[in-house]
């Protein structure tokens, strides 16, 4: 099994919400309670035996921030940075679109677990979650439970679940949510759905900005499983939920 973390994207909004010295940082590399949010995913992927090799995709704007990175930290397992070619906004292809090029790149032909380099988990067990891929041979997405379905409104992808845990519906940004289970940005991919990124993309009226919309349209096409977790979450998106990261991560080292 490959891990892909995807470090791309410009993150427009937190730039210009961040000081100066930070602003210039692509989101997987700012500092949350001293250490960037990137190692943090590394370090629960460390542990997983399946997993033989790390990848980064990452864009070509970011090529030297994330080579000073990689020449400074060592982890357990092999790193490979993979890089778009991407320098400008007008250029970006939206998540999907970069699975799509790191799937053609690499020719990988493994089963595929894909976490955002901007989001943080504790509270669940990543190998349990890959355990429950692996069972059920089919796409599952990483569900965080909000406790009230408010929370989602329109602001998070929101999944409905039967008591296979399947998915039943999936709404992005719903007004009236109704579930209180979040679609969070880690995902597994069993290697045979990987060529169905290709169809996807094929169809132009497909949104390319979120994994969350290949697996809502892999569950309507045949099936795709949700896994619940409690814990702690965070999409390092705002000011505040990386203020709220780094004042969780500091109490919980």
């Amino acid at each position: 099994m490959k891990a892909l973390i995807l470090a791309g994207g410009f993150g427009k909004r937190l730039r210009d919400e961040l000081t100066f010295d930070l602003a210039n940082i692509p989101k997987p590399l700012l500092p949350v309670a001293g250490k960037p949010v990137m190692e943090y995913i590394i370090k629960s992927i460390d542990g997983i035996e399946e997993i033989d090799n790390i990848y980064v995709l990452t864009i070509k704007k970011f090529e030297d921030n994330f080579n000073t990175w990689r020449k400074g930290y060592k982890a357990k397992k092999n790193i490979k940075l993979v890089y778009e070619p991407i320098t400008h906004e007008f250029q970006d292809t939206g998540a999907i679109g970069g699975l799509g090029f790191f799937i053609g790149k690499t020719r990988i032909d493994d089963d595929l677990l894909v976490i955002a380099g901007d989001n943080l988990f504790t509270g669940f067990e990543l190998k349990l979650f890959l355990d429950m891929g692996l069972t059920v041979k089919a796409p599952v997405i990483a569900c965080f439970d909000m406790g009230n379905p408010e929370k989602l409104k329109e602001k998070y992808g929101e999944i409905t679940l039967n008591n296979k845990k399947e998915i039943i519906l999936f709404r992005e940004k719903p007004k009236n949510p109704r579930s209180p289970l979040a679609s969070t940005a880690c995902y597994f991919f069993p290697k045979d759905t990987l060529g169905s990124v290709f169809d996807y993309l094929a169809d132009k009226q497909n949104p390319t900005d979120a994994p969350g919309h290949f697996i809502k349209w892999l569950a309507q096409k045949d099936t795709a499983y949700g896994f619940p977790f409690p814990g702690q979450w965070f999409d390092i998106g705002s000011i505040e939920s990386l203020e709220e990261a780094n004042l969780f991560y500091r109490k919980n080292p």
